[in-house]
């Protein structure tokens, strides 16, 4: 056969210009063995860092013992011990638990149970949120048109509520959270009858639309509402769980106890690993043989999410989120008192965006585009999210972050804010 050049699609479009060869801690390092302050872990997910040297370990000794153990057929150790584990970590009610590979795949089978569970269609999601790529779990999603472009009509049966976005109102906080309580009554009232409602699904802390937190009050009424007609209260943790927002799960800031939580992202450092976890009341609710897929909690994945769980654990991971997590907001806020181009800072723990506007306080993608060019060429790589243009610089280091590494690129930022005006 002829050899021909094959290249990636396209129609994948990298943000910043590295290769790298490899990774360490809060660093990546290229073929020429430049190193940079990698302040996205891979969109969430290398929580303890690259190449943790237990989880490295953890991981290496499973390859070379089982790499698959197809769990329809076979369970083996690492699944059986991890799922005990979880029992320390998931709200107290949870104590059954799915595995796939991606965050869209926990949301898939968390569709597919609700809807057997209630034997309702519908299910109510917020006004920007992400949860994923797959045709369910986009037809939930509304973080941005582009992800839905091109691929419509979505799936039935979703029906979109407002989310407390303080800042995109334009209000304070309980403004916001009562017009969107206010709204979802009008919604149950008008659109999707409790009786034909099957669950909420929420994130705590919104992921892709720019790091933007729920509140109490917001999270209390959904619980209140859930309760009052059946409905069940899905928390979508894949990025905002397993310690990111300075607690073990982001809703747990808010006090309202969800009936089904799905998580992925930072639980196995990198390896592909989701889990939706509900009560063994709900869950057997399902219809059999509705839940399955070929690499589900795969061996190997096991084996790196139970280090992961040690090492969360054994270095005090949670905790250095909310204290790092409030240092890096309090940096991040005195850059932006001398920035008219950042007009917002927020999030929660090691989770915060800052949104970069023009003169005439329009969303400025080019700009936060020019930000990170210039924070890269220093040495910093960071990502943006937002639907217009990527108006957003999101900040998710890896929990293992230090004050020291947190000063180094707030001060590469603060830099490539001034580098970044239009000449």
């Amino acid at each position: 056969m002829a050899h021909h050049q094959v290249q990636l699609s396209p129609l994948l479009k990298q943000s910043s210009g590295i290769v790298a060869a490899r990774g360490e801690g809060a660093y990546l390092y290229d073929e020429d063995g430049n190193r940079y302050l990698d302040f996205t872990s891979g969109i969430g997910v290398t929580s303890t860092g690259h190449c943790h040297p237990k989880v490295v370990a953890a991981a290496q000794e499973q390859v070379a013992r089982l790499i698959h153990g197809q769990y329809a057929i076979v369970r083996h150790p690492p699944i059986n011990a991890l799922t005990e584990r979880l029992g320390d970590l998931l709200p107290g009610n949870m104590d059954s638990v799915f595995y796939s590979n991606a965050g869209t795949e926990a949301v898939e089978s968390a569709i597919r149970l609700v809807r057997q569970a209630t034997g309702r269609p519908n299910i109510i999601v917020f006004q920007g949120g992400f949860h994923g790529r797959t045709m369910g779990a986009l037809s939930l999603t509304t973080s941005s048109v582009g992800l839905r472009a091109g691929v419509q009509p979505m799936m039935g049966g979703v029906v979109v509520a407002p989310f407390p976005h303080a800042y995109r109102y334009g209000w304070d906080e309980a403004t916001a959270t009562e017009f969107c309580l206010r709204e979802l009554d009008n919604i149950l009232a008008t659109q999707s009858a409790p009786m034909e409602t099957a669950a909420m699904l929420v994130e705590p802390v919104q992921g892709e639309s720019g790091y933007v937190p729920a509140s109490t009050a917001f999270m209390k009424g959904l619980r209140e509402r859930c309760d009052a007609h059946g409905i069940l209260l899905v928390v979508d943790e894949v990025q905002a769980g397993n310690g990111r927002t300075g607690k073990y799960w982001g809703h747990e800031h808010f006090g309202a106890q969800p009936d089904v939580l799905v998580t992925a992202k930072g639980l196995a450092s990198g390896f592909p690993l989701s889990a939706m976890a509900a009560s063994e009341e709900i869950m057997s609710r399902g219809w059999a043989g509705s839940q399955g897929g070929t690499y589900g909690g795969n061996a190997v994945a096991c084996a790196a999410a139970l280090a992961t769980l040690d090492v969360i654990e054994e270095e005090g991971l949670v905790q250095n989120a909310a204290e790092q997590g409030a240092y890096l907001r309090k940096r991040l806020e005195e850059i932006q008192a001398n920035e008219s181009c950042i007009a917002d800072v927020r999030g929660m723990g090691l989770m915060q965006g800052a949104e970069i506007v023009d003169e005439q306080g329009k969303p400025d993608g080019q700009r936060t585009m020019r930000i990170l060019k210039e924070a890269e060429q220093r040495g910093l790589v960071l990502i943006r999210c937002g639907a217009y243009g990527g108006q957003i610089v999101r900040w998710l280091p890896p929990l293992i972050v230090t004050r020291e590494q947190i000063d180094e690129a707030t001060a590469v930022f603060a830099e490539a804010v001034k580098a970044s005006a239009a000449h």
